[in-house]
């Protein structure tokens, strides 16, 4: 029964995808291709994470790199993948995806996407509204960089700051102009089973004036949850209660399949806390739509759930790049990484081999190389902003390596001799054990930064890699057997797929496309039920 005692609606179609972002879309496009009636329900407006990301998509032997005069190649990307995210996929997978990257790509584009072939001509983390190709990940460093050939793969959507819109809208109107329903405001609460095939969703659907304020208040806790974390927490408990009290029961019927694209888990803190608890203390990022409600569901259906534990988390520091020629130490006082690394590196070693704690020495030299870096048109305003505040509020100045080891609250002997052994292979020009390029000689004054998860002026931001297991050939997620549960896909960062063990600039997008598109023409290629 529904909430006002009403039996409830239903709705039935070919295809249901729950979770209307950039997975979701790809999935709704493929599958009405395939000549399917497709029914795309969403939590809130749709989006999801996609909408509100960098807009950034990884992709190999593209149109816009031959456009930019970059030479790229499969075995290249495969080769540099490999290393990157390891057995997370079957090697037939992790090729497939590289092959299909470059239509892929050209696929968006046939939908509306803009890219554009302008490369940018410097290492960062995240380019500026004059770049649109650049080096996304460890593309150039060592040791990937004697793996693989580098070639620039992070397409970014055309448009300002963060772009992530500029990507995922076109597709929704795509999807709209081609025949998708798309139903908002509607959360799916369980799967519906029939000897043993899902065959639909049980959900909560607000109308009106309800879904009006519930859209109301997760996009305004989008754009304050950076800088006033309490009001966003408030805004989302608001429109929780809405669904609690204002919606009302549907169901809705699937005669080929259900493809589950929900997204992450972030936002839901207690499986966080539960699978990966030395990320609790980092700042989530995404929707309150990133709340597992995919994961939940399938897993009460008897789908496997795999590398829940693996959570990306960011330690950008560059921009700006004198940041890099820093030394990041352990609590021993000890170095741990290369600093220049793509920050999901950085920061999975800050987690994990070193309890979430990351202290930062730079001296006054890359103190004002790195002021004079920032701003000026080199960096976006959310990198201009944290990289000021923390020049300025989480900067702390030691005169000698005693007082410095004091402010670190470092054994001082452990200490010199990390910053003596840097400072010889820097002057020496031999290798940095860390595989570092870029070095600088540090002498006093030395300023210290913390940099670590639990660091109040430099939040530390998190998001979810694990899922639900797939079949890679389908899409059809798979149970503790490994048997394929009839009726029932998942794609994005709901499922395990290429970017469920290391994250770099563009490859969990990507995933979206690839995986999408997979299930959704699997979806709309099963067997119809008897209506």
């Amino acid at each position: 029964m529904s909430p006002h005692g009403t039996e409830p609606a239903i709705h039935t179609t070919d295809v249901l995808v729950v979770g209307f972002g950039g997975a979701g879309a790809c999935a709704a496009l493929e599958a009405r291709a395939h000549g399917a009636r497709v029914l795309a329900i969403d939590r809130f407006d749709g989006g999801g994470a996609t909408a509100i990301s960098g807009g950034v998509v990884y992709a190999g032997q593209t149109e816009v790199q031959q456009q930019a005069g970059v030479t790229d190649s499969v075995e290249a990307m495969v080769d540099y993948l490999a290393a990157e995210v390891g057995d997370v996929v079957s090697a037939d997978t992790l090729r497939a995806f590289c092959e299909q990257s470059g239509p892929n790509i050209s696929w968006l584009q046939s939908h509306g996407v803009p890219f554009e072939a302008s490369l940018c001509p410097v290492k960062t983390s995240y380019p500026t509204d004059e770049w649109f190709l650049y080096y996304s990940g460890n593309e150039s460093f060592r040791p990937f960089r004697d793996l693989a050939r580098p070639a620039p793969r992070g397409h970014r959507a055309k448009g300002t700051s963060l772009p992530g819109r500029n990507l995922f809208a076109p597709l929704a109107a795509s999807a709209r102009s081609q025949g998708v329903d798309v139903l908002p405001h509607c959360r799916a609460t369980r799967l519906i089973r029939e000897a043993g095939r899902v065959i639909g969703v049980e959900a909560t659907l607000l109308e009106g004036s309800s879904a009006a304020w519930h859209g109301w208040y997760e996009r305004t806790a989008i754009q304050v949850g950076n800088y006033l974390p309490k009001l966003a927490r408030f805004l989302r408990a608001r429109a929780h209660r809405l669904e609690e009290h204002a919606g009302r029961t549907v169901r809705l019927h699937a005669t080929q399949g259900v493809v589950l694209t929900t997204g992450g888990f972030i936002y839901n803190r207690e499986l966080v806390e539960t699978h990966a608890e030395p990320y609790r203390a980092g700042m989530p990022l995404g929707t309150a739509g990133c709340n597992g409600d995919g994961h939940q569901m399938g897993a009460e259906a008897g789908g496997q759930l795999a590398r829940m534990d693996r959570i990306s988390a960011w330690r950008f520091l560059n921009p700006p790049a004198a940041f890099t020629k820093g030394v990041l130490i352990d609590r021993a006082g000890h170095r741990f990484v290369n600093e220049a690394l793509y920050g999901a590196a950085v920061g999975e070693a800050i987690v994990e081999h070193n309890g979430g704690r990351g202290l930062l020495v730079i001296d006054a030299a890359l103190k004002n190389e790195a002021r004079s870096q920032v701003g000026r048109g080199q960096t976006q305003w959310f990198q201009t902003a944290p990289a000021l505040l923390n020049l300025w509020f989480n900067c702390r100045r030691a005169d000698s390596i005693e007082a410095l080891a004091t402010l670190c609250k470092v054994d001082v002997d452990a200490l010199r001799q990390t910053l003596d052994t840097y400072n010889s292979h820097t002057t020496q020009d031999t290798p940095d054990p860390y595989d570092k390029d870029d070095r600088a000689v540090l002498r006093p004054p030395f300023y210290v930064m913390d940099v670590g998860i639990r660091s109040k002026l430099w939040p530390l931001p998190t998001l979810t890699l694990g899922g639900l297991v797939v079949d890679e050939d389908s899409g059809a997620v798979r149970d503790g057997e490994h048997r394929s549960i009839d009726g029932l896909y998942a794609a994005g960062r709901a499922a395990i797929g290429v970017c469920a063990h290391q994250y770099v600039s563009g490859l969990s997008i990507a995933d979206c496309v690839f995986s999408g598109r997979r299930a959704g023409k699997a979806a709309a290629s099963a067997a119809r039920l008897p209506l």
